[in-house]
Protein backbone atom coordinates (compact mmCIF):
# COMPACT_ATOMS: atom_id res chain seq x y z
CA UNK A 1 0.00 0.00 0.00
CA UNK A 2 1.38 3.40 -1.13
CA UNK A 3 -1.40 6.13 -1.07
CA UNK A 4 -3.56 6.42 1.90
CA UNK A 5 -6.01 9.54 1.62
CA UNK A 6 -8.30 10.70 4.25
CA UNK A 7 -11.46 13.20 3.34
CA UNK A 8 -12.48 15.24 6.20
CA UNK A 9 -9.71 16.95 8.39
CA UNK A 10 -11.66 17.43 11.35
CA UNK A 11 -10.57 15.25 14.94
CA UNK A 12 -11.10 11.99 13.54
CA UNK A 13 -9.59 12.79 10.13
CA UNK A 14 -6.44 14.50 11.86
CA UNK A 15 -6.43 11.43 14.76
CA UNK A 16 -6.17 9.13 11.99
CA UNK A 17 -3.45 10.35 10.16
CA UNK A 18 -1.15 10.89 13.40
CA UNK A 19 -2.21 7.33 13.85
CA UNK A 20 -0.84 6.53 10.43
CA UNK A 21 2.53 7.63 11.32
CA UNK A 22 2.70 6.53 14.46
CA UNK A 23 2.22 2.93 13.90
CA UNK A 24 5.06 3.28 11.06
CA UNK A 25 3.37 3.63 7.46
CA UNK A 26 6.04 5.18 5.53
CA UNK A 27 3.53 6.22 2.27
CA UNK A 28 2.08 8.80 0.82
CA UNK A 29 -0.50 10.37 3.52
CA UNK A 30 -3.12 13.06 1.75
CA UNK A 31 -5.62 14.36 4.54
CA UNK A 32 -8.02 16.62 2.61
CA UNK A 33 -10.17 19.47 4.22
CA UNK A 34 -13.24 21.59 2.70
CA UNK A 35 -12.38 24.52 5.49
CA UNK A 36 -9.39 26.57 4.73
CA UNK A 37 -8.38 26.10 8.20
CA UNK A 38 -5.91 24.03 10.23
CA UNK A 39 -7.50 21.02 12.01
CA UNK A 40 -9.06 22.51 15.15
CA UNK A 41 -11.35 21.44 17.92
CA UNK A 42 -15.04 21.95 17.86
CA UNK A 43 -16.34 22.01 20.74
CA UNK A 44 -15.19 25.03 22.39
CA UNK A 45 -16.89 27.17 19.46
CA UNK A 46 -19.56 27.26 21.04
CA UNK A 47 -17.54 27.63 24.93
CA UNK A 48 -14.70 29.16 25.46
CA UNK A 49 -14.03 30.69 22.18
CA UNK A 50 -17.54 32.31 21.90
CA UNK A 51 -17.07 33.78 24.80
CA UNK A 52 -13.24 35.59 23.57
CA UNK A 53 -11.89 32.90 26.08
CA UNK A 54 -9.92 31.16 23.56
CA UNK A 55 -7.25 32.24 20.82
CA UNK A 56 -7.65 30.96 17.43
CA UNK A 57 -4.47 29.23 17.73
CA UNK A 58 -5.72 27.47 20.58
CA UNK A 59 -8.19 25.47 18.67
CA UNK A 60 -5.58 24.06 16.29
CA UNK A 61 -5.34 20.43 16.91
CA UNK A 62 -1.76 20.64 16.23
CA UNK A 63 0.64 23.18 15.04
CA UNK A 64 0.88 23.56 10.94
CA UNK A 65 4.73 22.30 11.32
CA UNK A 66 3.44 18.96 12.40
CA UNK A 67 2.08 17.69 8.89
CA UNK A 68 5.32 18.92 7.03
CA UNK A 69 7.50 17.28 9.25
CA UNK A 70 5.29 13.96 9.16
CA UNK A 71 5.40 14.58 5.83
CA UNK A 72 1.63 14.76 5.47
CA UNK A 73 0.26 16.44 2.17
CA UNK A 74 -2.58 18.56 3.78
CA UNK A 75 -4.80 20.38 1.28
CA UNK A 76 -7.17 23.38 3.05
CA UNK A 77 -10.21 24.66 1.57
CA UNK A 78 -10.44 21.80 -1.16
CA UNK A 79 -13.56 20.15 -1.36
CA UNK A 80 -13.73 16.93 -2.68
CA UNK A 81 -16.62 16.62 -5.27
CA UNK A 82 -16.55 13.36 -6.40
CA UNK A 83 -15.36 9.68 -5.68
CA UNK A 84 -14.49 6.77 -8.13
CA UNK A 85 -14.45 3.78 -6.42
CA UNK A 86 -13.22 1.58 -9.61
CA UNK A 87 -10.72 3.54 -10.93
CA UNK A 88 -9.90 4.42 -6.61
CA UNK A 89 -9.39 7.89 -6.96
CA UNK A 90 -10.57 11.34 -6.09
CA UNK A 91 -11.90 14.28 -7.75
CA UNK A 92 -11.01 17.91 -5.75
CA UNK A 93 -11.51 20.89 -8.35
CA UNK A 94 -9.78 20.11 -11.66
CA UNK A 95 -7.20 17.59 -10.40
CA UNK A 96 -7.89 13.91 -9.80
CA UNK A 97 -6.05 11.90 -7.17
CA UNK A 98 -5.22 7.94 -6.71
CA UNK A 99 -5.17 5.96 -3.43
CA UNK A 100 -5.01 2.52 -2.32
CA UNK A 101 -6.90 3.21 0.80
CA UNK A 102 -9.64 5.85 1.14
CA UNK A 103 -11.01 7.17 4.59
CA UNK A 104 -13.90 9.17 5.01
CA UNK A 105 -14.22 11.44 8.10
CA UNK A 106 -16.94 13.85 6.83
CA UNK A 107 -18.29 14.40 9.90
CA UNK A 108 -21.98 16.11 10.01
CA UNK A 109 -23.67 18.89 8.69
CA UNK A 110 -26.25 21.16 11.38
CA UNK A 111 -29.89 21.07 10.21
CA UNK A 112 -31.04 24.26 9.11
CA UNK A 113 -34.04 26.69 9.68
CA UNK A 114 -36.37 25.79 6.58
CA UNK A 115 -36.60 29.17 4.49
CA UNK A 116 -39.94 29.23 4.31
CA UNK A 117 -40.41 30.22 8.39
CA UNK A 118 -37.65 32.74 7.48
CA UNK A 119 -34.71 30.28 7.99
CA UNK A 120 -32.96 32.40 5.79
CA UNK A 121 -32.57 35.74 6.81
CA UNK A 122 -29.68 37.43 7.95
CA UNK A 123 -29.01 37.20 11.70
CA UNK A 124 -30.14 33.43 11.93
CA UNK A 125 -26.88 31.46 12.62
CA UNK A 126 -25.76 27.62 12.98
CA UNK A 127 -23.74 26.36 15.28
CA UNK A 128 -20.99 23.82 13.82
CA UNK A 129 -18.04 25.27 12.32
CA UNK A 130 -15.54 28.04 13.19
CA UNK A 131 -17.18 30.43 10.43
CA UNK A 132 -20.75 30.14 12.02
CA UNK A 133 -18.64 31.22 15.56
CA UNK A 134 -16.90 34.03 13.90
CA UNK A 135 -20.47 34.98 12.21
CA UNK A 136 -22.39 35.04 14.91
CA UNK A 137 -19.59 36.70 17.59
CA UNK A 138 -20.05 40.27 17.10
CA UNK A 139 -23.66 39.78 17.69
CA UNK A 140 -23.18 39.11 21.19
CA UNK A 141 -23.26 41.82 23.09
CA UNK A 142 -24.79 43.01 26.45
CA UNK A 143 -28.55 43.62 25.86
CA UNK A 144 -29.23 41.57 22.74
CA UNK A 145 -32.06 39.40 22.13
CA UNK A 146 -31.35 36.30 20.91
CA UNK A 147 -33.66 33.58 21.18
CA UNK A 148 -32.06 29.96 20.05
CA UNK A 149 -33.99 27.48 18.86
CA UNK A 150 -33.50 24.15 20.06
CA UNK A 151 -33.07 22.65 24.25
CA UNK A 152 -30.15 20.34 23.76
CA UNK A 153 -27.05 20.35 24.47
CA UNK A 154 -25.46 22.64 21.94
CA UNK A 155 -28.86 25.24 22.40
CA UNK A 156 -28.03 25.21 25.78
CA UNK A 157 -24.00 26.01 25.71
CA UNK A 158 -25.32 28.54 23.27
CA UNK A 159 -27.24 29.82 25.69
CA UNK A 160 -25.12 30.00 28.65
CA UNK A 161 -22.66 31.74 27.07
CA UNK A 162 -25.13 34.25 25.87
CA UNK A 163 -26.34 34.84 29.39
CA UNK A 164 -23.13 35.18 30.75
CA UNK A 165 -21.61 38.28 27.98
CA UNK A 166 -25.20 39.82 29.34
CA UNK A 167 -27.65 38.90 26.76
CA UNK A 168 -31.72 38.66 27.23
CA UNK A 169 -31.94 35.12 26.38
CA UNK A 170 -35.41 32.81 25.28
CA UNK A 171 -34.75 29.32 24.81
CA UNK A 172 -37.76 27.37 22.52
CA UNK A 173 -37.70 23.46 22.67
CA UNK A 174 -40.56 21.75 20.90
CA UNK A 175 -40.45 18.48 23.31
CA UNK A 176 -42.06 18.62 26.44
CA UNK A 177 -39.10 19.22 27.84
CA UNK A 178 -35.43 20.18 27.29
CA UNK A 179 -32.84 17.24 26.84
CA UNK A 180 -35.70 15.12 25.62
CA UNK A 181 -33.85 12.68 23.97
CA UNK A 182 -30.35 12.23 25.71
CA UNK A 183 -30.91 12.92 29.47
CA UNK A 184 -33.38 11.81 32.24
CA UNK A 185 -36.16 14.27 33.48
CA UNK A 186 -33.68 14.83 36.43
CA UNK A 187 -30.76 15.72 34.48
CA UNK A 188 -33.00 18.27 32.79
CA UNK A 189 -34.97 19.65 36.03
CA UNK A 190 -31.06 20.72 37.23
CA UNK A 191 -29.73 22.30 34.00
CA UNK A 192 -33.40 24.31 33.76
CA UNK A 193 -33.07 25.24 37.01
CA UNK A 194 -29.26 26.95 36.03
CA UNK A 195 -30.16 28.36 33.44
CA UNK A 196 -33.17 30.08 34.96
CA UNK A 197 -31.03 31.12 37.98
CA UNK A 198 -28.71 32.93 35.27
CA UNK A 199 -32.21 34.55 33.67
CA UNK A 200 -32.58 32.53 31.16
CA UNK A 201 -35.99 32.01 29.64
CA UNK A 202 -36.63 28.26 28.81
CA UNK A 203 -40.03 27.49 26.55
CA UNK A 204 -41.18 24.03 26.96
CA UNK A 205 -43.42 22.41 24.46
CA UNK A 206 -43.33 25.34 22.09
CA UNK A 207 -42.25 25.62 18.82
CA UNK A 208 -41.27 28.33 16.26
CA UNK A 209 -43.93 29.01 13.93
CA UNK A 210 -42.13 32.21 11.58
CA UNK A 211 -39.24 34.52 11.90
CA UNK A 212 -40.06 37.51 11.15
CA UNK A 213 -37.68 40.42 9.31
CA UNK A 214 -37.31 41.75 5.99
CA UNK A 215 -33.93 40.93 5.27
CA UNK A 216 -33.13 40.64 8.46
CA UNK A 217 -34.41 38.68 12.47
CA UNK A 218 -36.84 41.30 13.78
CA UNK A 219 -38.92 39.02 15.55
CA UNK A 220 -40.02 35.35 16.08
CA UNK A 221 -43.58 33.90 16.39
CA UNK A 222 -44.50 30.83 18.42
CA UNK A 223 -46.46 28.37 18.61
CA UNK A 224 -48.64 29.38 20.37
CA UNK A 225 -49.12 32.50 19.29
CA UNK A 226 -47.08 34.74 21.04
CA UNK A 227 -44.47 37.26 19.17
CA UNK A 228 -40.74 37.58 20.56
CA UNK A 229 -38.76 40.56 19.55
CA UNK A 230 -35.45 39.25 18.18
CA UNK A 231 -31.98 40.78 17.49
CA UNK A 232 -30.76 37.45 16.14
CA UNK A 233 -31.94 33.43 16.46
CA UNK A 234 -29.67 30.33 16.67
CA UNK A 235 -30.53 26.91 15.22
CA UNK A 236 -29.46 24.19 17.54
CA UNK A 237 -32.12 21.56 16.35
CA UNK A 238 -29.22 18.72 15.64
CA UNK A 239 -27.32 17.08 13.09
CA UNK A 240 -27.03 14.86 10.38
CA UNK A 241 -23.89 12.73 9.03
CA UNK A 242 -22.28 14.62 6.01
CA UNK A 243 -22.98 11.14 3.66
CA UNK A 244 -23.43 13.09 0.22
CA UNK A 245 -20.24 11.78 -1.35
CA UNK A 246 -20.47 8.42 0.12
CA UNK A 247 -23.90 8.47 -1.16
CA UNK A 248 -22.92 9.64 -4.67
CA UNK A 249 -20.11 6.46 -5.09
CA UNK A 250 -22.68 4.04 -4.19
CA UNK A 251 -21.78 2.90 -0.97
CA UNK A 252 -24.14 1.89 1.78
CA UNK A 253 -25.82 4.55 3.91
CA UNK A 254 -27.52 3.21 6.83
CA UNK A 255 -27.63 5.64 10.14
CA UNK A 256 -24.54 7.50 8.58
CA UNK A 257 -21.55 5.97 6.13
CA UNK A 258 -22.61 1.70 7.28
CA UNK A 259 -19.33 0.21 8.34
CA UNK A 260 -18.64 -3.29 10.16
CA UNK A 261 -17.06 -3.16 13.15
CA UNK A 262 -13.51 -2.67 12.03
CA UNK A 263 -14.55 0.34 10.06
CA UNK A 264 -14.66 -0.77 6.94
CA UNK A 265 -17.52 0.38 4.38
CA UNK A 266 -19.15 -1.88 1.75
CA UNK A 267 -16.27 -0.92 -0.46
CA UNK A 268 -12.99 -3.05 0.71
CA UNK A 269 -11.07 -0.01 -0.21
CA UNK A 270 -12.53 2.47 1.37
CA UNK A 271 -13.37 3.35 5.53
CA UNK A 272 -15.15 5.71 7.42
CA UNK A 273 -15.07 7.06 11.26
CA UNK A 274 -16.24 10.08 13.37
CA UNK A 275 -19.56 11.29 13.38
CA UNK A 276 -20.83 10.64 9.44
CA UNK A 277 -20.23 6.44 10.20
CA UNK A 278 -22.35 4.14 11.64
CA UNK A 279 -20.86 0.63 13.09
CA UNK A 280 -22.37 -2.59 14.73
CA UNK A 281 -24.04 -2.32 18.09
CA UNK A 282 -26.17 -4.57 19.85
CA UNK A 283 -27.94 -5.55 16.38
CA UNK A 284 -28.23 -2.13 15.19
CA UNK A 285 -25.97 0.40 13.75
CA UNK A 286 -24.59 2.86 16.10
CA UNK A 287 -23.60 6.56 15.40
CA UNK A 288 -21.95 8.36 18.03
CA UNK A 289 -21.31 12.47 17.70
CA UNK A 290 -18.68 13.21 20.00
CA UNK A 291 -14.79 13.91 20.38
CA UNK A 292 -13.67 10.29 22.15
CA UNK A 293 -15.56 8.59 19.64
CA UNK A 294 -13.89 10.85 16.58
CA UNK A 295 -10.53 9.91 18.09
CA UNK A 296 -11.08 6.21 19.07
CA UNK A 297 -12.34 5.14 15.59
CA UNK A 298 -10.27 7.06 13.51
CA UNK A 299 -7.14 5.31 15.68
CA UNK A 300 -8.84 2.11 14.74
CA UNK A 301 -9.48 2.39 11.23
CA UNK A 302 -5.61 3.49 11.44
CA UNK A 303 -4.74 0.47 12.98
CA UNK A 304 -7.39 -1.74 10.30
CA UNK A 305 -5.78 -0.24 7.66
CA UNK A 306 -2.45 -1.49 8.82
CA UNK A 307 -3.97 -5.03 8.90
CA UNK A 308 -4.87 -5.16 12.92
CA UNK A 309 -8.11 -6.53 12.63
CA UNK A 310 -9.89 -4.96 15.75
CA UNK A 311 -13.08 -4.47 16.35
CA UNK A 312 -14.74 -1.61 17.83
CA UNK A 313 -16.33 -1.62 21.03
CA UNK A 314 -16.19 1.62 22.91
CA UNK A 315 -18.04 2.87 25.98
CA UNK A 316 -19.14 5.67 24.77
CA UNK A 317 -18.39 9.34 27.06
CA UNK A 318 -19.56 13.05 26.52
CA UNK A 319 -19.34 15.87 28.54
CA UNK A 320 -21.28 19.08 28.26
CA UNK A 321 -19.75 23.18 29.87
CA UNK A 322 -22.45 25.36 31.16
CA UNK A 323 -21.80 28.11 33.45
CA UNK A 324 -19.80 26.57 36.04
CA UNK A 325 -21.36 22.88 35.41
CA UNK A 326 -19.73 20.26 34.22
CA UNK A 327 -21.99 17.67 32.77
CA UNK A 328 -19.90 14.52 32.55
CA UNK A 329 -22.01 11.35 30.96
CA UNK A 330 -20.54 7.86 30.74
CA UNK A 331 -22.29 4.67 28.69
CA UNK A 332 -25.84 5.26 26.43
CA UNK A 333 -29.08 5.74 28.46
CA UNK A 334 -30.76 4.51 25.42
CA UNK A 335 -34.10 2.28 26.80
CA UNK A 336 -33.74 2.81 30.65
CA UNK A 337 -36.33 2.00 32.63
CA UNK A 338 -35.37 3.62 35.88
CA UNK A 339 -33.00 6.37 37.47
CA UNK A 340 -31.03 5.82 40.49
CA UNK A 341 -30.00 9.30 41.91
CA UNK A 342 -27.51 10.29 44.43
CA UNK A 343 -27.53 14.22 45.75
CA UNK A 344 -25.47 15.43 48.40
CA UNK A 345 -22.54 17.94 48.00
CA UNK A 346 -22.26 16.55 44.50
CA UNK A 347 -24.92 15.08 42.33
CA UNK A 348 -25.41 12.32 39.42
CA UNK A 349 -27.74 9.86 38.45
CA UNK A 350 -27.94 6.24 37.27
CA UNK A 351 -29.80 4.70 34.58
CA UNK A 352 -30.63 1.34 34.85
CA UNK A 353 -32.62 -1.55 32.58
CA UNK A 354 -33.63 -3.70 35.48
CA UNK A 355 -30.78 -4.38 37.23
CA UNK A 356 -28.31 -3.71 34.87
CA UNK A 357 -26.46 -0.34 34.85
CA UNK A 358 -25.99 1.31 31.26
CA UNK A 359 -25.17 4.77 32.18
CA UNK A 360 -24.42 7.86 34.18
CA UNK A 361 -24.41 11.81 34.32
CA UNK A 362 -22.89 13.58 36.60
CA UNK A 363 -23.05 16.72 37.50
CA UNK A 364 -19.78 18.51 38.66
CA UNK A 365 -18.82 14.77 40.12
CA UNK A 366 -15.85 13.61 38.35
CA UNK A 367 -15.37 10.71 40.92
CA UNK A 368 -18.90 9.57 39.82
CA UNK A 369 -18.57 9.94 36.18
CA UNK A 370 -14.88 7.99 36.73
CA UNK A 371 -16.58 5.05 38.63
CA UNK A 372 -19.28 4.46 36.56
CA UNK A 373 -16.83 4.63 33.41
CA UNK A 374 -14.89 1.50 34.94
CA UNK A 375 -17.86 0.25 36.05
CA UNK A 376 -19.09 -0.19 32.16
CA UNK A 377 -15.78 -1.31 31.19
CA UNK A 378 -15.69 -4.10 33.29
CA UNK A 379 -19.48 -4.85 32.52
CA UNK A 380 -20.61 -4.80 35.91
CA UNK A 381 -23.68 -3.14 37.63
CA UNK A 382 -23.67 -1.82 40.97
CA UNK A 383 -26.78 -2.87 43.61
CA UNK A 384 -28.97 -0.14 43.43
CA UNK A 385 -30.19 -0.46 46.92
CA UNK A 386 -26.46 0.55 47.67
CA UNK A 387 -26.15 2.84 44.97
CA UNK A 388 -28.72 5.16 45.96
CA UNK A 389 -27.55 5.07 49.85
CA UNK A 390 -25.31 8.28 50.35
CA UNK A 391 -23.44 6.61 52.79
CA UNK A 392 -21.94 4.31 50.09
CA UNK A 393 -18.75 5.08 49.49
CA UNK A 394 -18.69 5.09 45.15
CA UNK A 395 -14.73 3.62 44.97
CA UNK A 396 -16.72 0.62 47.08
CA UNK A 397 -18.88 -0.02 43.83
CA UNK A 398 -15.70 -1.03 41.93
CA UNK A 399 -14.91 -4.31 44.61
CA UNK A 400 -16.17 -7.85 43.82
Amino acid sequence: MNRIVVIGAGQAGASLVAKLRNLGFSGQITLIGAEPVLPYQRPPLSKAYLLGEMALERLFLRPESFYADQKIDLRLGQPVTAIDPVARRITLGTDTLPYDALALTTGSVPRQLPAQIGGQLEGVHLVRDLADADAMGPRFQRGARAVIVGGGYIGLEAAAVAAKKGLDVTVLEMAPRILQRVAAAETADAIRALHQAHGVRILEATGLKQIEGAERVEAVTLSDGRRLVADFVIAGIGIVPQTALAEAAGLRIENGIRTDAQGRTSDTHIWAAGDCASFPWRGAQLRLESVQNAIDQAELVAENIMDAGKEYAPVPWFWSDQYDLKLQIAGLNTGYDRVIPRIGDTRSHWYFVGDRFIAVDALNDPRAFMVGKRLLEQGKSPDPARLADPATELKALLKP
